[in-house]
């Protein structure tokens, strides 16, 4: 059985979420002729590559405010 207090037990799980979000508004992008909504969705696919990349780094424990 898991540790369910293991904090990177849930940022896997949170960042194959955000993965999967990820993958839908870029899958979007391709299915809307409206410029704001393909601009909407990019930047929130972007941002949400951030917040996998911050979750890996609390990971790896490299950056400085995890440590």
């Amino acid at each position: 059985m898991a540790n369910q207090s293991d904090p990177t037990e849930h940022t896997q799980k949170i960042k194959t979420e955000f993965q999967k979000l990820t993958d839908h508004l870029r899958e979007d992008v391709r299915k809307v002729d409206d410029p704001k909504a393909k601009a909407l969705f990019e930047t929130s696919a972007e941002v949400l590559n951030g917040l996998i990349k911050a979750f890996s780094d609390y990971e790896k424990g490299e950056e400085e405010a995890w440590k």
